[in-house]
């Protein structure tokens, strides 16, 4: 064989399985051999990039399987609240950008409920700091809009205004709006905000790629090609910058089902589709949203919420007869499904139309649902049964404040012993990948996997200001390391259907690497160590310097 371009040793490797090998050799863009430094240094040439890596961790490059990516660019450019976490942290962060951009409309994202007496944001509040313009922040969770008064004006929504299908106006103890409007009630307002230029979300887009290249990310699935909310269809970018080579990150995603949709609109998405892949971004995957959140009480519950009157369940977004046609017929168009499951019943409904498929149409393909806050225990068996993937937001299961003060009170005790079960699912055989649905929460995989191992919150997360964020919760659903590792690695490359190109440190595979700077001795470890180079390719996209 010619000389390799690329040799590291001195490495501990994780293919994603902890292997004897310490080094590796990169070909033309490919892993070109795997074996011990004196096998692969004899390979390298006097041409050959020589890196020992001095005993840290060398894994395959991350797969986020569920992201947000242009979301996630334009939130680092405008009014981002993700870097604080209280009341005076956001009031100065929005200040700023006010007084820093004059743009018709003051839009920004990343506000948590938690930091607000009552649990959320007022118009009043924000009409205090933006009172000239429409204001419109999204929070965290892409589920609620926080708006001014001005914003409320523009859009003509008052006492009178009816909610709207799949969405809440929140209002006061009078009936008056209050400033926050969940789900789909926000597109009311933010239907109404100026479009992005295309070149906004092209730099939007390469903004979040540098981003995820130092996380150690080197492919991630897009949740949503379509818009929602705030957020802008992202499919035009994608197109734009693969035409002009600037997007290098291994990218798959998912066209997005409109919520109000039903059976007669698969001609339709077929043909966006079919129109995609002509431009050059081929789509094999749909996103459904089945449901809302737990702490609206928008996710659907098979047995009521607590402390709620009336009772109340949540809502299915697509009736569960409708959902079993879709999904049958999607499967045998030969694409996948990407499902949003919060709750044990939208989850239920998720499976019951993979069985419905399967059912019709044989094997068909490996659908996936995202996000599983609570999963009935009945239903555990079913993933690895129907081949459904289970993808596992890992940042999410710890003991945040809002979740205990919000979210555990709504769900109940019972059902609170199942929160995010990872380690129950993957007892149950089921497939398991992660993603971080960035800019919901950060995508640093390192924090993703040291939760998902610990069930714990990173040392140094801004969000986690609660002692009991620090206390194991669920501690028996802990995934052991290697496991959380192929699901962040191999299991995510697999769920989106490109495991034979990447995913795993094999020979012939693409050689996409993320270098660590130290090495994986147990959990603690994902809390100690950072990414210090990235590798796409054989190429290095990303080098830590002293200081990062």
């Amino acid at each position: 064989m010619t000389a390799p371009s690329l040799v590291i040793t001195g490495a501990q490797l994780w293919t994603p399985a902890r292997s004897s090998a310490t080094a590796l050799a990169v070909a033309n863009g490919r892993i070109a051999a795997i074996g011990s430094d004196g096998e692969i240094l004899t390979l390298a040439g006097p041409e050959t990039v020589r890196i020992e890596a001095g005993g840290a961790a060398v894994l395959p490059g991350f797969h986020d399987g569920h992201i947000h990516a242009q979301a996630g660019g334009l939130a680092l450019l405008g009014c981002d609240l993700e870097r604080a976490h209280s009341l005076e942290g956001y009031s100065a962060l929005i200040h700023d950008y006010a007084v820093q951009h004059h743009d018709e409309w003051l839009v920004g994202s990343g506000w948590f409920g938690d930091v607000f007496p009552g649990g959320l944001p007022t118009r009043q509040l924000l009409d205090e700091i933006v009172p000239d313009r429409p204001a419109v922040l999204t929070s965290h969770d892409a589920h609620g809009v926080w708006v001014n008064t001005k914003a409320l004006e523009r859009a003509g929504i008052t006492r009178e205004t009816p909610d709207p299908a799949a969405g809440r106006i929140i209002r006061d103890e009078l009936g008056e709006p209050t400033g926050v409007l969940m789900d789909a009630a926000g597109e009311l307002v933010t239907r109404l905000i100026p479009p992005n230029r295309p070149e906004e979300l092209c730099r939007a887009l390469l903004e979040a790629q540098q981003h995820l290249f130092s996380l150690g990310i080197t492919a991630w699935h897009d949740a949503i090609l379509g818009a929602y909310l705030t957020l802008p269809d992202s499919l035009p970018a994608y197109i734009e910058t693969l035409a002009d080579g600037s997007l290098r990150a291994r990218v798959t995603g998912s066209m997005w089902w409109p919520p109000a949709a039903g059976p007669d609109y698969i001609p339709e998405l077929l043909e966006r589709i079919r129109a995609a892949g002509e431009a050059g971004f081929e789509v094999r995957s749909v996103k459904i949203m089945q449901d809302g959140i737990c702490e609206n009480c928008t996710a659907a519950l098979i047995e009521p919420y607590t402390g709620v009157h009336p009772a109340v369940r949540g809502d299915s977004v697509i009736s569960p007869e409708h959902l079993g046609e879709i999904v049958a017929q999607l499967d045998a168009a030969g694409l996948s499904i990407h499902f949003h499951g919060v709750g044990d019943r939208a989850v239920r409904e998720c499976l019951d139309a993979v069985a419905h498929a399967r059912q019709r149409n044989g094997s068909g393909q490996r659908h996936q649902i995202a996000h599983l806050d609570v999963v009935d225990p009945a239903d555990f068996g079913r993933f690895a049964e129907l081949k459904v993937t289970a993808n596992l937001q890992p940042l999410w299961a710890r003991n945040d404040q809002e979740i205990l003060e919000r979210k555990f009170p709504l769900i109940g005790e019972d059902r609170a012993r199942y929160h995010f079960p990872f380690e129950s699912l993957r007892q149950a055989g089921a497939h398991l990948a992660m993603g971080s649905d960035w800019p919901v929460t950060s995508p640093d995989p390192l924090w993703g996997l040291y939760t998902a191992s610990t069930r714990t919150a990173p040392i140094d997360d801004v969000h986690a200001l609660n002692a009991e964020s620090r206390v194991p919760a669920q501690p028996q659903e802990r995934l052991g390391i290697d496991d959380s590792i192929y699901a962040y690695t191999l299991g995510s490359a697999e769920a989106s259907g490109i495991a034979d190109r990447i995913g795993s440190l094999e020979s012939g595979k693409l050689a996409d690497l993320v270098i660590l700077t130290g090495p994986i001795e147990g959990a603690e470890s994902f809390d100690q160590v950072r990414v210090g180079r990235t590798i796409l390719g054989g190429d290095t996209v990303y080098e830590s310097t002293p200081s990062s």
